[in-house]
């Protein structure tokens, strides 16, 4: 019988810790910051693998925050056949480092599997030229991992496994082409929680209850954002929602398992189908699921209707991606957002007492210090509870990644600088990647002072504690903070 192995590597420089598996925006942390995703597909792959009766270790080596040397330890400890790792652009370098440190202390041979939103190791000159990597999953990879280790129980042969890159024992690279997605998503099994240290991820958008349960009640986007790396490399925009009734039994089992006190659906896009939102809510009303919940949606989705239901169903906390104040610059990467709509919804929002967390980009193709303005006013103006200011990060695989390098306007040599946070590696028409560096170093010092205006000290120092480190020193801010609270 195969043993799998899967992880997400240890990631993390000196006073950061990476954000990999799980997240849309693979990125540096803050060491004292508490985000942590939860490695959705890798928990789902598992899940898979063990609803067929094979052996599955699955780690979490960020969120135990274990060393490389003691990631490695697992690895050999289970002695697996094959070793799975999710890698990310911005952690690739890492990623090959530690799968060569893999390789080199297996104590018994394991064949190394790559999988992930990285796209240029989908090309087979990858494999060609990195050895200690036998296979490369393409797109969506659960159901892929699963066919594969199934094949190679039965000695079958891989090339009819769509979704693999991988290399035969002449060295030749063969690539078997891209996976069909599961259009079910009721087809899949829970995620494999039993596996990983629960109470460490933690995205909790409006404080809601701790612990907050991550949970998908969906798959893919059915929009076409030019900057959206998931849609476009792994599930090339097919959305399939799951049933209400089918979420809502997952919540109640694993909620009484963990002891749960709300949920978020960290979904691409949770809200749509105006009457499945509205039988979500009913369902949830009925079954008695006094929860509280918050959820990522697209705020030009939603009407009076629907946010009165979720409010009545407990939902405490939206995240919206309203990317610019610009809709011409909206327009250019795809989003197709009618921002007018958008506007008047976020404001319903706020009014039945949902809080807001709020996300804008600086760099989109066509951005100038006037749009830039134009975008920290609005978000001052919509006053959201919580914000997010980044800068576009063209990840390759992406329409937006091949645009700019067309264009001239992208030049990337160091995968690590594509966080879209503290580093620009775009420029725009009239902006050069040092202004748009500064344009987010303005905005989240222009949101602290606009903060700072109507919250008490303890509040702000909170909100100044979350603040990316680059905008400012944080204690000349914090006595800046006093002095205008005074």
């Amino acid at each position: 019988m195969v043993k799998v192995f899967l992880g997400n590597a240890p990631w993390q420089k000196p006073g950061f810790y990476g954000v990999r598996a799980g997240s849309r925006w693979p990125h540096f942390e803050v060491e004292t910051n508490r985000y942590m995703p939860f490695p959705f597909q890798l928990a789902y792959a598992a899940a898979f693998l063990e609803k067929e009766n094979f052996e599955v270790l699955l780690v979490d080596a960020i969120a135990e925050e274990l060393s490389d040397q003691q990631f490695i330890e697992k690895i050999t400890n289970f002695a697996p056949d094959l070793v799975v790792l999710e890698v990310s652009t911005p952690s690739f370098s890492a990623d090959l480092l530690i799968a060569q440190k893999i390789s080199k202390d297996m104590s018994r041979p394991a064949k190394l599997v790559f999988c992930g939103a990285h796209a240029p190791m989908g090309q087979p000159e990858f494999l060609a030229t990195h050895q200690y990597v036998d296979f490369v999953l393409l797109g969506e990879y659960e159901f892929t991992l699963l066919n594969m280790v199934k094949a190679i129980a039965g000695n079958k042969d891989l090339q009819q496994v769509p979704g693999l890159l991988y290399r035969e024992q002449s060295g030749k690279v063969i690539s078997t082409g891209k996976a069909e997605i599961i259009k079910d998503a009721d087809a899949f099994p829970w995620p494999a929680r039993h596996f990983l240290p629960m109470a460490r991820y933690f995205d909790n958008p409006g404080n809601i209850p701790e612990p907050a349960l991550q949970m998908w009640a969906s798959r893919g986007c059915p929009y076409s954002c030019s900057y959206c790396i998931w849609p476009q490399l792994l599930d090339g925009n097919s959305y399939r929602p799951r049933q209400p009734a089918a979420i809502l039994d997952e919540i109640e089992q694993v909620c009484f398992e963990y002891g749960y006190k709300s949920i978020y659906f960290d979904d691409d896009t949770f809200n749509i189908g105006k009457e499945r939102m509205l039988a979500f809510c009913r369902e949830k009303n009925r079954r008695g699921l006094d929860l509280p919940w918050a959820i990522m949606a697209r705020a030009d989705l939603m009407d009076r209707e629907i946010l009165e239901a979720m409010a009545g169903a407990g939902l405490k906390a939206v995240k919206y991606g309203v990317e610019s104040a610009d809709p011409d610059l909206i327009a250019r990467v795809g989003k197709k957002l009618d921002l007018d709509k958008a506007i008047e919804n976020i404001e319903i929002t706020k009014s039945l007492g949902i809080k807001i967390h709020l996300t804008f980009m600086f760099g989109i193709p066509g951005e100038t210090w006037e749009s830039v303005e134009k975008t920290v006013s609005l978000a001052k103006k919509l006053n959201p509870d919580s914000v997010q200011f980044s800068i576009l990060t063209p990840l390759p695989g992406t329409r937006i990644y091949d645009e700019l390098t067309k264009c001239g306007h992208l030049k990337v040599t160091d995968w690590e600088k594509l966080d879209g946070y503290f580093t620009s590696v775009v420029r725009t028409e009239s902006m050069s990647a040092a202004d748009l560096e500064e344009a987010a170093k303005y905005a989240w010092r222009s949101w602290a002072k606009h903060k700072a205006k109507s919250m008490t000290a303890a509040d702000l120092l909170t909100v100044i504690k979350m603040l990316p480190r680059y905008c400012f020193n944080p204690v000349a801010a914090w006595n800046q903070a006093k002095r205008l609270i005074s």
